[in-house]
């Protein structure tokens, strides 16, 4: 049995999301698995043309801490209707293989 959780952050922006992600990653131990990207629902007109979505895992404390130090860092740079966290605590294994689809995966 996985006794991993699993967060999900969106955000409008790469370097967004890395930067947030530089600071989530340094208050909890996750891993990240995959960065994907898409078009925001606004398309051209947003402010950012892109949507991006950070996987990772860790113990479900940790992912509850790297999503509040995420959301929080991200109102630096965008507005909270831009911002979107979620974590299933204790995710089914088979959730594993999808967690490596992605525009940006890690090797």
């Amino acid at each position: 049995m996985n006794k991993k959780a699993l967060g999900l952050l969106e955000v409008q922006g790469y370097s967004v999301a890395l930067a947030v992600m530089d600071k989530a990653c340094k208050s909890a131990e996750i891993e990240i698995k995959s960065i994907d990207c898409n078009n925001p629902k606004a398309g051209d007109k947003a402010n950012i043309p892109l949507v991006v979505q950070v996987k990772f895992v860790g113990s479900v404390s940790d992912v509850k801490i790297a999503l509040e130090i995420a959301k929080e860092a991200a109102l630096e740079y965008i507005p909270r209707e831009d911002i979107v966290t979620s974590s299933i605590a204790l995710y089914d294994e088979e959730l594993e293989k999808l967690l490596q689809i992605g525009k940006v995966n890690k090797k």
